[in-house]
């Protein structure tokens, strides 16, 4: 078991009151940490585990099991343990709803790719006339019926968010934001043609476990929290013009802000 006798991992402690395979989660998640396993790296077999520490492999599979629960590592049948990629996506709040970005054609989530240098994709689209929530209908100054625009965000065909655009039917009936493709920059470009003039956006974001149908629909593995941000666009004329409930892996974004020290 050489590869584990360099360092690699440490030994476990007798006198700990910390249970033995919460011990060895603890090397395996510090090791990770530290860099000695790499995003993508196989960790060490049950087999060499249970040689190294003396313990059975229940208790090996105990420890992944940990793991697997903090999204750290994924199973991959008859091959072994890996260590999940870490987030490859930065999301600069102060940056993605740029005006320059929409003028050039190029919606948030675009630009958002070309940074990382993967390939984008949308499916799931639905676009539709509903009436609204009742948290809807109060975000957008108390309307009944909304156009709703359902779509999923993939990164090199990997599911990564899906979000559902609400904007009030005075604003969106007949135009290309009804249409499946609105066209180069989205429709925060089309509603400022229209006239509505983005001024600001306010954001709500929290973090949580997914449903057992968002699971599904990003095919999160085990543990994976989501993370859940609901935006308001304002127009000029302070006007609520689009609601965008999202549902974002959280282990394929980082969220970086920008905050005035004034």
């Amino acid at each position: 078991m050489s590869p584990l006798s360099s360092g690699l991992l440490g030994d476990l402690d007798p006198t700990s009151d910390r249970a033995v395979f919460r011990q060895i989660a603890d090397q395996l998640r510090d090791a990770i940490d530290c860099g000695r396993f790499r995003e993508g790296e196989k960790l060490p077999s049950e087999a060499e585990l249970v040689d190294h520490y003396g313990v059975s492999r229940m208790t090996v599979r105990n420890s992944f099991s940990i793991l697997q629960g903090e999204g750290l590592v994924h199973a991959e049948h008859g091959k072994g343990v890996f260590v999940r990629p870490r987030p490859p996506v930065r999301r600069l709040a102060s940056d993605r709803f740029a005006r320059r970005h929409r003028e050039q054609g190029k919606s948030a989530f675009i630009v958002e790719a070309d940074t990382v240098g993967s390939h984008p994709q949308v499916d799931s689209l639905e676009v539709k006339e509903e009436k609204a929530s009742q948290d809807i209908s109060t975000r957008l100054g108390s309307v009944r019926r909304v156009l709703a625009r359902r779509r999923r965000y993939l990164l090199d065909g990997r599911p990564v968010e899906f979000a559902t655009s609400y904007l009030p039917l005075d604003i969106a009936r007949g135009t290309q934001i009804a249409e499946p493709n609105p066209g180069p920059g989205g429709i925060y470009a089309r509603l400022e043609e229209l006239g509505h003039r983005l001024d600001h956006f306010e954001e709500e974001i929290r973090a949580r476990m997914p449903s057992p149908d968002e699971v599904r629909t990003l095919r999160l593995a085990a543990g994976v929290p989501v993370i859940h941000l609901i935006r308001t666009a304002f127009d000029t004329e302070k006007r609520p013009v689009e609601v965008c409930d999202t549902v974002m892996a959280a282990d394929a974004y980082v969220l970086s802000y920008q905050l005035p020290a004034t």
